[in-house]
C-alpha cells in the first residue's frame, strides 16, 4: 500500500501512479489534534484500520493527483535519526563502524516544495540520497534479529547539509536541522510491497543528470542493526524515522534553480526545488571525481557571499 499526505493534511491510498483515493473519513478516530499526526496514529493502529481502508479504496473515489497539493508522507515524525557514513564505497573502502545523529523534525518537507539555502558560511551545500525506514510500533532495546517486524514502511529521504560551519568540530545539529533540510516522499510505501529492502537502486538526479547512483546492498550496517543500535539509545515511536545513509562519491553542490529528484525502486520520485537568495555557485563536480583527481573533497566556493578569493 501507498499512503500520501495531500492538500490540508489528509490521507490517501495512492491507486495508480496519478491518482489516490480519500481515505481520511474510516480512519480520522486514529488521532486527535494536529492533523499531520493522522499518519502516526493510523500506523500505530494499522492492523486495526487496514480492512476499512482496502474496502473504501475498493469502492471510492478517484482523486486525480494533479489537482492535490502533497503533503510530506510523515509530516511530523517525532525522531528523524540519521545513520553517518554508512556505506562501503570507493572512498571508504573498509566497513565503518556504526555512527549517527538525530536531525530536528522541523526540517520535513514534501515532494514538490523547496529546500533554502541559508545565509550561513558553509563551504558547501549538499544533500544526500537515501532509504528511509518508518517505524511501525514503539521500539525499546530491540534486537537486531526481531528489528523488520518493527518497520512499518519506506520512504524517500534527503538528507540536506550545510557543510563545514564554524566552529570546527562536531557541528551536526546546525549543519543537518536546517528548515527543510529533510525532503521525503512523494509516498510512504508499506514494508509488504518491498521484497528485500537491501536489494534497492538508488538514483538521485540534479537538473536531470544523475549524480548519485547505487544499490542499497552496499550498506554497511544493515536496517536490523540500525534499529537495534538506534532503540538502544532511546526508544523509537510509531512514525518516526531512521535514514540509513548514502554512497558519498555522487554528493555534489545544490545551488538556486536546481530540480532534483530522487528515486528508489518501489518508493515513486521524490521532486524538489533549490533556492538560494544569495546565488551562490560552485563547480559541478562530485566528491569522486575529486577524490579520482586526489583533490579535497569539497569543491571550492566560486561566487557569491563566502566566496574566498583565490590565493596570490
Amino acid at each position: 500500500m501507498k499512503l500520501v499526505c495531500f492538500d490540508d493534511y489528509r490521507l490517501g491510498v495512492l491507486t495508480d501512479p496519478s491518482a489516490l483515493v480519500d481515505i481520511t473519513p474510516v480512519v480520522h478516530d486514529a488521532a486527535q489534534g494536529d492533523p499531520r499526526l493522522l499518519i502516526n496514529g493510523v500506523i500505530e493502529k494499522f492492523a486495526q484500520h487496514r480492512g476499512r481502508i482496502e474496502q473504501t479504496v475498493a469502492g471510492g473515489k478517484v482523486i486525480p493527483l494533479e489537482s492535490v497539493k502533497l503533503r510530506p508522507p510523515v509530516p511530523r515524525p517525532g525522531n528523524i535519526d540519521c545513520m553517518a557514513v554508512n556505506y562501503v564505497e570507493e572512498m571508504i573502502p573498509t566497513p565503518p563502524p556504526i555512527n549517527g545523529f538525530h536531525k530536528s523534525p522541523n526540517a520535513v518537507i514534501g515532494s514538490g516544495e523547496t529546500m533554502v539555502l541559508p545565509d550561513v558560511p558553509a563551504t558547501i551545500f549538499e544533500g544526500e540520497a537515501e532509504l528511509a525506514v518508518v517505524i511501525g510500533k514503539r521500539a525499546d532495546k530491540v534486537k537486531a534479529a526481531d528489528a523488520m517486524n518493527y518497520v512499518f514502511g519506506y520512504v524517500n529521504f534527503i538528507d540536506g547539509s550545510a557543510r563545514e560551519l564554524p566552529p570546527p568540530g562536531n557541528t551536526f545539529y546546525q549543519v543537518k536541522s536546517r528548515e527543510t533540510f529533510a525532503p521525503i516522499g512523494p509516498y510512504l510505501v508499506t514494508a509488504d510491497e518491498i521484497a528485500d529492502p537491501h536489494k534497492l537502486q538508488v538514483r538521485l538526479s540534479v537538473n536531470g543528470i544523475v549524480k548519485q547512483d547505487f544499490s542499497t546492498a552496499d550498506m554497511a550496517n544493515k536496517i536490523p542493526r540500525c534499529i537495534e543500535w538506534v532503540s538502544s539509545i532511546h526508544h523509537l515511536d510509531p512514525g518516526d524515522i531512521i535514514a540509513t545513509g548514502t554512497n558519498h562519491g555522487g554528493l555534489n553542490p545544490f545551488m538556486d534553480g536546481d530540480v532534483v529528484e530522487l528515486e528508489i525502486q518501489g518508493l515513486g520520485q521524490l521532486k524538489i526545488s533549490i533556492r538560494d537568495d544569495l546565488k551562490r555557485t560552485w563547480a559541478r563536480e562530485t566528491r569522486l571525481e575529486r577524490h579520482r583527481k586526489k583533490l579535497p573533497a569539497i569543491t571550492p566556493q566560486l561566487s557569491g557571499k563566502y566566496a574566498k578569493a583565490p590565493a596570490q
